[in-house]
């Protein structure tokens, strides 16, 4: 795991806690919508937050995946790997 790539994506993910979830409780194994009580609006403005900070697009699929943090830094290393793609 990019260590920097964790810490850019925890801060986005920070801006967007319930105030009764608090960012010390974000972990790689940290579920967005059962864990950290993100509901999927706001989960679309992690994914366009994602995209500008990494330079990145993600499709359909991709957010599909995006269910735990360490599936949203797997997605993410792998789009910067492979530029478009």
């Amino acid at each position: 795991m990019n260590e920097e790539h964790y810490t850019k994506l925890k801060t986005i993910v920070a801006q967007y806690l319930p105030d009764d979830v608090s960012a010390d409780s974000i972990n790689t194994s940290s579920n967005f919508t059962t864990e950290l009580n993100i509901n999927s609006a706001n989960l679309v403005d992690i994914v366009l937050d994602v995209e500008d900070a990494f330079d990145i697009i993600l499709e359909n699929e991709d957010m599909d995946g995006m269910q735990t943090v360490n599936d949203a830094l797997t997605i993410i290393e792998q789009k910067l790997e492979k530029p478009n793609s």
